[in-house]
This record gives structure tokens, sequence and C-alpha cells, in this order.
């Protein structure tokens, strides 16, 4: 009994001190863990905090920078509703003053560019382009992406091209020539860059109306090498006619809309008729109408109760005025209706919703004279004098601003608003050079 005893304390005795000497190789180890960890991670843990202190720098920074960003655009874009609104009001006035402009067109976020380089005389020559385009329309009829401008064959191709980049850069590049070459502007040059001139003119309406003006103006729309002395000018109707509805089974109860507004619209054609043979001019065409939209009826078993037509007058520059057409346009119709029991008692509407004056300069003035000078130098060709049956922005500057005004430049009107538009390069830099040529004469 006494051995046992003897033998269990001696094993106790062992045990305990494994257990000291087990417990402080573990205390060892951990304070050499802790102060290896104090030693090698007190670096790393500093670096981390710098990195997070310097993001939160960096974040507390940007923060700052977005907020000033956003006062700056309040800032800007408290001045940018200003120039809105002031220009929403310069097109009223000329809706009222000239029959110009287009109020119904969107005009947010499209400013005009204007550029002045002095010359040796205070005389002036201004280019005006319009750098706004059509719509591309149906991609798949482009063989090339119309917003990637390529040159193939001779011809740069891309979305406005023809109407009216090119145009615009050679009055631009032409003053870049003289520049280049170190030789000091004759004549001070101005670039109007404009927008929407293709919803109706509203770019160069603003612009003449805020004074900008010149002693001779090209409009460098694309003219292929031609001289357009004259535009016809236009005003597009709306004429709405009421009629009363029925079952086309008993289309007698009822009153056919349709057939009441086709009554009327012969009655515009036999105006037209009187135009072709009263109306001449050297340059341009007779005196036209369009029929352009007809809207009317819900159903082929409905006698229609309301039919609408738009057409456009294009009319003579000098020969006829705004007014006249107004006034004839509407007697016409007027007296057609009163021949009808039903359209007298329920006369149709006569709506104007835009309207754009023509223009015309003698051959013999100095800006058309001094340009087929420059044309005849530079290429060796006489420059044919021409009319255009359709509107620009001459007429703006020639009724507004009163500046001498002609239209020519690179480009052909059968390749505007057309997939694969384009325009020929040799031909974009004869224009370069003739209109070099015509600011070293002006």
């Amino acid at each position: 009994m006494l051995s046992t005893q003897i033998i269990f304390a001696a094993i106790h005795s062992k045990l305990v001190e494994f257990n000291a000497n087990f417990f402080l190789q573990i205390f060892n180890t951990f304070v050499l863990f802790s102060f290896l960890t104090w030693k090698l991670f007190k670096p790393v843990s500093k670096v981390l905090e710098d990195r997070k202190n310097k993001i939160k720098n960096q974040f507390d920074s940007a923060e700052e920078k977005v907020q000033e960003a956003n006062a700056l655009y309040e800032s800007y874009k408290e001045k940018l509703d200003g120039i809105k609104s002031e220009r929403d009001e310069i097109i009223k006035e000329a809706v009222e003053l000239h029959h110009e402009g287009n109020l119904g067109h969107e005009n947010t976020s499209r400013y005009n560019v204007y550029a002045t380089f002095a010359g040796v005389s205070s005389k002036s020559i201004l280019f005006n382009g319009h750098i706004d385009t059509m719509p591309p329309g149906e991609l798949s009829h482009w063989r090339t992406k119309p917003h990637d401008p390529i040159i193939a064959n001779g011809r740069l191709y891309g979305l406005g091209s023809a109407d009216m980049k090119a145009g615009l850069l050679s009055g631009i590049l032409a003053v870049k020539l003289f520049k280049d070459a170190g030789i000091p502007l004759p004549v001070t040059v101005k670039i109007a860059s404009v927008a929407d001139e293709e919803g109706g003119g509203n770019g160069s309406v603003v612009a003449t109306m805020n004074g900008q003006k010149a002693d001779g103006v090209i409009v460098c729309e694309p003219t292929n090498g031609e001289l357009v002395l004259a535009n016809m000018a236009f005003v597009f109707f709306k004429v709405t006619v009421l009629g009363s509805s029925c079952h086309s089974g008993a289309k007698w109860l009822g009153v056919n809309a349709i057939e009441k507004a086709i009554f009327l619209m012969s009655a515009i054609e036999e105006l037209e008729h009187r135009w072709l043979l009263t109306k001449k001019h050297p340059l341009l065409p007779p005196p036209s109408q369009n029929f352009g939209v007809i809207e009317g009826g819900s159903a082929g078993s409905t006698v229609p109760d309301h039919c609408c037509f738009k057409t456009c007058v294009h009319y003579l520059p000098n020969q006829m005025n705004y007014e006249e057409v107004v006034r004839e346009y509407t007697e016409c119709i007027n007296t057609r209706a009163n021949g009808d029991s039903w359209l007298r008692e329920n006369p149709p509407q006569i709506e104007i919703y835009q309207t754009g004056g023509g223009f015309e300069i003698d051959r013999e003035e100095r800006l058309p004279s001094a340009m087929s000078a420059a044309w005849k130098h530079t290429t060796g060709n006489v420059m044919p004098v021409v009319g255009s049956p359709s509107g620009c922005d001459c007429r703006l500057w020639a009724n507004i601003a009163n500046c001498p005004v002609i239209q020519t430049g690179p480009g052909e009107l059968k390749d505007c608003h057309t997939p694969n538009e384009s325009v020929s390069v040799s031909q974009f830099y004869q224009y370069i050079e003739a209109f070099a040529e015509l600011i070293l004469s002006w």
C-alpha cells in the first residue's frame, strides 16, 4: 500500500512538473510571437492606416470637386436657360417682324459659333454654314457608317459631308491658308457656324437678329460649282375641313370632309395655274404649290367628319411678297367655300405654320462678280449663274441683316438628305482655293 502511494505521488509530481514546463513554453512562445508581430506588422499596419487616410482624403477631395462641379453646372445652367429664353424671344420677334423662324422647333443645347479674323482692311466678308444635319434614315441603306467619314474613289462619304460640312470648312480653311503662309489677311474674315438650319433657319435667324453681318456674305451650301443668285420664298399652309359622319351605307345622311377638301384643293390648283401663266423669272421657276400631307377619316365604312391638308407654296422674290401670297391663297379657298352650301356654313380653317422669304442679287454687283472672277482664276472655268427653287439662309442675311449675299459651295443637291451622302474631295479643295482668292481680291 505504501509503495503504491509512493508511485502515485511520483507520477503526480512528474505531471505537475510537465504541466508547468508545458505552460511555461506556451507563455514564452506567446510573448515571442507577440513581440515579432509587433515588430513585423507595425510597419504594415501603419502603411494600411496611411493608405486608408489617403483614400479618405481622396474621397473628401473628390466630393468637394463634385460639389464644385454641381455648383458650376447650376451656374451655367442658369446662364444657358437665360440664353435659351433670350433666343426664343429673338425667334418670336423675327416671326413678328420678318415672318422668319420656327417657334415650334426644339433648340435646347444648340448654339451658334462665331469667329472673327481681323484683317489689314476694315472691309469684311463672312462665310456662313450650318452644322446640323438631317437624320441618317435607314442605316441598312448606307454602304458606310454615316457618322464615320471615309474617303473612297475621290469622295468623302459621311452624314453632312455635302450638306454642308465641306462648304463650312472651305471658308475656314481658306483663312488657314493665309495663316499657314504667314500672309496677313487683307480684309476681316468672319465665320458664322449656325445650328438648326434644317428646321427652318433658326440659327441664322438668331445670328442676323443679333447683329452679325459683313460687307459680303457667302452661304456655302452645295451648288456644284454654280453661283446661286436667287432663292424662292415659301409659306406652309394647313387647311382643316369639317364634315358630318355617318355609316357609309347611308352616306347621303352625312357630309364627307375628304370630298370637301378635294373640292377646295382643286381651287388651289387653279390659283397655281394662274401663277404659272403670269409670273416669270430669269433664274427661277414659276410659283408653285404642293399638297404634301392629307389626313382624314377613321374607317372605310364611315363617312369622315374631319380632313386636313398641308401645302407648301413657293413664290418669287421681289415680284411677289408674303402678304400678297397669303391674301390670294386665302381668298381662293374662301371663294370656293362660299359656293358650297355646307362649307359656307362651316368654313374651312386656314393656318400658317412656317414661312421664309426669298432673296435675289444682281449679277453685276461686286460680290457675285468677285466670286466669279475668283472661281475663274483658280479653276479656269466659268461659274454658271443660276437660281434655286428651294430656300436657304441667304434670305436671312439679305432680308434681316441687309447684306449682299450669294450661295455657292462644294457638293451637289442630289447627294443631300440621302443615304451614302458624299462630296468630291477635289471640288472641296477647289473651293478652299477659290474662297482664299476671293478674300485676297475683296
